[in-house]
């Protein structure tokens, strides 16, 4: 970890206990020296006790465990007090959910992140890295709807921090292998059924490792300008592929689509190519008037040709069973290795 990360002397992480918040603390504590104090923001507090137990007070004294929800801005400014910098994690996440309960999703995504935006701007924040999802581009679903409000709130709060030393930028990636309420593990419990419902056996998705989404955001935080949309360049799989890699001797059952859900994914649609930059291992997504002053600062970025999109259908990567197989057991629990 080098240049501006390694600088940061507090950091707060909201969604701290979730799967991406206990990776990226992990990677954090064990690779990086320098802070003096790492908040774990988040409204769950069984979880906030579970992590207390890996990480007692006595061994991690930097560690603050700090109960609050997004939704709550004044909270959120008392804990951002001698704060650096933040990675936003927290979110309502599930497709058929957010159908079901739409505001429920809207105060979380939404709202709670304009109170994120706005406790940064009340306080001594120098930069926040906010975590987005592939299903923000061209949403179907309230939940990607959410996301890419959420994605411009962060990045038009950049046009208001005056002379703040302040930036935000977003980190927009596809599915995280074996998170909590991701596919693999469903996918792992309904083995021992003998059978595994698929909802349609076209369907692909992108594919990144919890650790692989860590380095994302520490590389987002050392190569901001302010106001980029990060998208890391993944490999696809199909869902098919994903049964066969952990039953195959399964009993294949096609249960169609869920409401809100796409059968491809899609990290960069052709409506944004007209922004995008291609900087070799991912692309940036920008606003079109910051596109000539981030070529100057970023010389060896290309910008992407017309019509460009970025999809899990189209990917030139794809990975097969066997891939699938070893990804798993590098980067899910013991569960996995009796197979």
């Amino acid at each position: 970890m080098s240049n501006f990360f390694s600088s940061l002397s507090s950091i707060l992480i909201t969604g701290g206990t979730g799967s991406f918040g206990r990776a990226f603390l992990s990677k954090i504590l064990s690779e990086c020296k320098n802070f003096e104090r790492i908040v774990i923001f988040s409204r769950d507090e069984l979880k906030q006790w579970e992590l207390q137990q890996i990480y007692p007070k006595n061994i991690y004294p930097q560690l603050r465990f700090f109960l609050g929800d997004i939704r709550d801005k004044n909270r959120l400014e008392l804990a951002l007090e001698n704060v650096d910098a933040v990675v936003h994690s927290a979110a309502l996440k599930q497709v058929p959910f957010a159908e079901y309960n739409p505001m429920e999703f809207i105060k979380t995504n939404v709202i709670g992140s304009e109170n994120l935006v706005q406790a940064c701007l009340n306080s001594n924040v120098k930069r926040l890295v906010a975590l987005s999802t592939d299903k923000a581009s061209s949403p179907i679903n309230l939940y990607g709807a959410t996301k890419l409000c959420s994605d411009k709130l962060f990045i038009a709060a950049n046009n208001i921090i005056g002379s703040r030393d302040l930036q935000f930028s977003v980190v927009r990636y596809g599915n995280v292998m074996g998170s909590r309420g991701s596919v693999i593990p469903l996918f792992m419990k309904l083995k021992k059924t003998g059978t595994i419902p698929i909802t349609d056996k076209e369907m692909t998705r992108f594919n990144i490792s919890l650790d692989e989404g860590v380095k994302l955001v520490i590389s987002a935080f050392n190569e901001s300008l302010g106001g980029e949309i990060y998208v890391p360049k993944l490999p696809s799989y199909r869902l098919i592929d994903v049964a066969e890699a952990i039953a195959p001797d399964c009993k294949i059952k096609i249960i169609g689509k869920r409401i809100g859900e796409k059968i491809h994914e899609e990290m960069i649609s052709t409506h944004e190519s007209s922004s995008t930059l291609d900087l070799g291992s991912h692309f940036v997504i920008l606003q079109q008037d910051k596109l000539t002053d981030y070529l100057k600062a970023k010389p060896k970025a290309k910008i992407v040709k017309p019509g460009f999109s970025y999809n899990s259908k189209n990917n030139d990567n794809f990975i097969n069973v066997e891939q699938i197989r070893e990804l798993i057991k590098l980067n899910m629990n013991s569960e996995f290795q009796s197979y």
